[in-house]
């Protein structure tokens, strides 16, 4: 069964981008089949992986709001194995648009179908609140991470996504599981960081991925040349974060489904 993974977090500028990207990056790199889906209308994904603003006509937009299918829409990257549906500024007309709409909240859910089978792994990037383009993402994922800054206010926020999580399984999807939440921009040198990484620990458990990704210059550096960070720089610590990450990720994976082999090794 294809793994649909929704990266999500109301608050913004806690690396949701970075590690949708990146996550898909990585394990597209051990020919894994990958979809990146960019649900924010920034489209800051879209760039990410090296697809230039302007450069196309048509985005998820006019899947959600306009019917097409999602065939019509995917682009290939730099990675062969990595496919993206792009975003644009369009995607936030259909906050709006969807309103009218009958079963407005599996749009995206209901578009996928026809397309899943060709990826191992979707991916989906959700913008910075909990409107109708998250609530999308996530009825249609099946797990979810939830990447939070290393500081005090990043735990707040974290009580409200979950009350929304509870809502969502009630009312659309109780099948959506929490794959992890991931510490990010944690720096070794301050006592903050470790803190609120220690009470994150202390709260939530084994939620909480064993994996840090660091303040790192070269992941801060790597979107402004439409790379991932495997592209850009390999051997830096955030790439190594993120090849970390996606292992934690395909362990679950291999032990939830029960197989007695591994994937494709990453990294």
């Amino acid at each position: 069964m294809t793994k649909i993974i929704a990266v999500a977090n109301q608050k913004g500028g806690v690396g949701k981008t970075t590690t949708a990207v990146n996550l898909a990056a990585v394990i597209a790199s051990a020919k894994i089949p990958v979809l990146l889906v960019d649900g924010d209308p920034q489209g800051n994904a879209t760039s990410g992986v090296g697809v230039q603003r302007g450069s196309f006509r048509k985005s998820l937009y006019n899947s959600l709001v306009m019917g097409e299918p999602l065939s019509a829409l995917v682009l290939t990257t730099e990675i062969p194995s990595l496919h993206v549906v792009p975003a644009n500024k369009d995607l936030a007309g259909a906050e709006v648009e969807l309103v009218g709409m009958e079963r407005r909240e599996y749009r995206l859910r209901e578009s996928l179908v026809s397309i899943e089978d060709n990826y191992e792994f979707v991916i989906i990037d959700c913008p910075p609140s909990l409107g109708l383009l998250t609530l999308n993402a996530l009825t249609a994922a099946r797990s979810l991470i939830v990447p939070i800054q290393c500081e005090y206010y990043a735990l707040e926020g974290v009580t409200e996504l979950f009350d929304t999580l509870a809502r969502i399984r009630r009312l659309h999807n109780s099948t959506l599981t929490i794959e992890g939440l991931l510490l990010t921009m944690y720096d070794e040198r301050t006592n903050l960081s470790g803190a609120v990484a220690s009470d994150l620990r202390d709260f939530y458990g084994q939620q909480v991925f064993e994996t840090v990704i660091p303040r790192n210059v070269r992941l801060a550096e790597a979107p402004s040349y439409g790379k991932p960070i495997i592209l850009y720089d390999i051997h830096s610590k955030g790439s190594e974060a993120y090849f970390q990450l996606a292992k934690e990720i395909l362990a679950h994976d291999t032990k939830s489904s029960g197989q007695g082999t591994e994937r494709t090794a990453v990294g």
